[in-house]
């Protein structure tokens, strides 16, 4: 392999899309660049008051031209000229409905500001009634068509977001020819498709997301989702069925349309795409039953582990355990936490309410909004545990596991006249800690061992008070990955693989990863208050999931 061979890895966030210009050789970071989508920004297209998140896919388009021309423009055209491949991760579940060309209906002038036909975001809460019909429909079947996504299908996925969308918007329903995940469009968009039946969908994706199970053959049949709901009818067929794939397989080579765009060659290899944790997990350097946490806005947990070690292992209430969806020849499985910075955000934002609507002072806004987390992580750290403290759930946007509920609500109890904005944030933070711990014990309890854990993302590479507080609740170590771009670095391993650089995927990790740069390890003294503050959190929380089904 020449020094001379460089891939991208292109990492569609929530709020940006990120583009890493990488050293196949060795791993190292050429450059990076970075869009925030300025639809996104101003808010357009989402109702937050009820749970409604829609993307515009040119914020999309945008953010991938950009980033990926300024990371070549900085690197030079020697360099440019040796790209070799392309990898993409999104956040899913995102779907978009598309024409026959495979065309999202929002780039249809009729439909540029119709929310409903632009990418259903991963945090779109609309559909809890089509999830929980979805839930109560499957258990008529002889076959369990939810055995491979934790036996709880969610508001968040795929079939639940088109049965939505199919029902509220009748121009929607007459123009849609099918529902494609934003992981799996853009490897379209960039290899020039024109035809949505030849699009070559994620293994990632589809199997924890749109119940794709090669048990099943592929989807579950026609017969399933018409009798769910005669909307549904035509969806499934024979369209992609066949067509699913693993990313290190290449989804085509960059079109002519792209590659004078960008600046590349036509010999560009696009990999198969998928989800952002599921990459960020090989990116971080996975190992099996290590616990790979990608800590952001959300959390997004993966394991894997050897096919021939799971092939009686089901485990309920996650987010589904699929061959091949996060490194060919091993079982994937992903849980997660629906809200994980999110909830620091929620409180800083609630603290900022009264100088960011009282105040005029720009510069001063600005200041707070960039230093409160971290004042109040360093107060928080100072404090005493008791086992009588603030006490919270961590439900601010529904659970996702274990047992997926996007009804359920967060809670804060204990408080007191004495009750300050630090000792708050430490409940909360607590909270969080729980909801991960509760993950673990799913695992264990089903016969996963997780043997350590790796944390990746904002969150994990930002705050040390918190993982700290992590360590000391899941009385395990965490080891924090070197690179801030574990996401788009695995997209860049598996570009690597797919364009031949490698034969594994294995292999790009082992020659690509970047290693760990700090760890936390439990303090001994603080882990049995943790454990009785923990058996209170999960009171807390049956308590409120009692409430709520009542």
């Amino acid at each position: 392999m020449a020094d001379q061979t460089y891939v991208i890895g292109v990492d569609f966030g929530t709020d940006s899309v990120r583009s890493v210009l990488i050293n196949a050789v060795n791993g190292e970071e050429i450059n990076t660049s970075v869009f925030y989508y300025p639809r996104w920004k101003q808010g357009l297209y989402c109702i937050p008051a009820v749970n409604q998140f829609r993307q515009h896919p040119l914020d999309y388009i945008e953010g991938l031209e950009f980033t990926i021309k300024e990371c070549l423009q900085r690197s030079g055209t020697d360099i440019a000229a040796n790209v070799k491949a392309i990898g993409i991760d999104t956040t899913g579940s995102s779907p978009v409905a598309v024409d026959k060309t495979g065309t999202p209906l929002a780039l249809l002038p009729e439909f540029a500001e119709n929310p409903n036909a632009m990418f259903v975001l991963w945090k779109d809460h609309t559909s809890v009634k089509e999830a929980a019909e979805i839930n109560e429909h499957a258990t008529k079947f002889e076959t369990n068509y939810l055995q491979y996504v934790g036996g709880i299908y969610s508001s968040e996925w795929f079939w639940a977001k088109l049965l939505h969308i199919l029902r509220a918007d009748e121009s929607i329903r007459s123009s849609c020819h099918s529902f494609v995940e934003h992981c799996d469009w853009i490897p379209f968009l960039l290899t020039g498709g024109t035809e949505e039946q030849t699009l070559k969908r994620s293994v990632c994706a589809a199997g924890h997301k749109a119940l794709w199970a090669a048990d099943f053959g592929g989807l579950p049949p026609n017969e399933f989702f018409t009798t769910l709901d005669p909307l549904l009818d035509g969806f499934v067929k024979d369209r992609w069925q066949n067509n699913v794939h693993a990313s290190d397989k290449p989804a085509g080579n960059l079109s002519k349309t792209w590659a004078d765009k960008l600046g590349l060659t036509t010999d560009t290899v696009v990999a198969v795409g998928a989800f952002d944790a599921h990459m960020g997990a090989v990116g971080g350097q996975i190992e099996p039953y290590h616990l790979s946490k990608v800590m952001g806005t959300s959390t997004c947990d993966i394991l894997v582990a050897p096919v021939e070690e799971m092939r009686d292992i089901l485990v309920s209430g996650i987010c589904g355990q699929v061959p091949g969806s996060v490194i060919p020849g091993m079982m994937g499985l992903e849980a997660g936490q629906s809200a994980f910075g999110d909830v620091y955000a929620w409180f800083k934002n609630l603290l900022c309410w009264p100088v960011d609507h009282l105040s005029d002072d720009e510069n001063l806004k600005q200041e707070l909004n960039n230093k409160i987390v971290a004042a109040l992580s360093a107060e928080a750290a100072k404090l005493p545990l008791s086992e009588k403290d603030e006490l919270a759930v961590d439900w601010l946007n529904g659970r996702r596991t274990p047992d997926a509920n996007q009804l359920l609500k967060a809670a804060i109890i204990n408080l007191n006249l004495a009750s300050n904005a630090p000792q708050i944030f430490k409940a909360l933070v607590e909270a969080t800690c729980f909801g991960a711990r509760a993950i673990v014990e799913r695992f264990v309890q089903q016969g996963i061992p997780v043997k350590g854990l790796i944390g990746l993302g904002g969150v994990a590479k930002k705050s040390p008070y918190i993982m700290q507080v992590m360590a000391d609740v899941m009385n395990m170590s965490i080891r924090i990955h070197k690179s801030e771009q574990t996401c788009a670095a695995g997209a860049a391993m598996f570009a690597a693989t797919a364009a031949g650089i490698y034969n594994t995927v294995e292999d790009a990790m082992l020659a690509m990863g970047q290693g760990f740069d700090a760890s936390y390890a439990p303090d001994a003294t603080r882990v049995e208050l943790y454990n009785k503050r923990y058996d209170r959190y999960k009171e807390l929380g049956n308590f409120i999931e009692q409430q709520n089904t009542q």
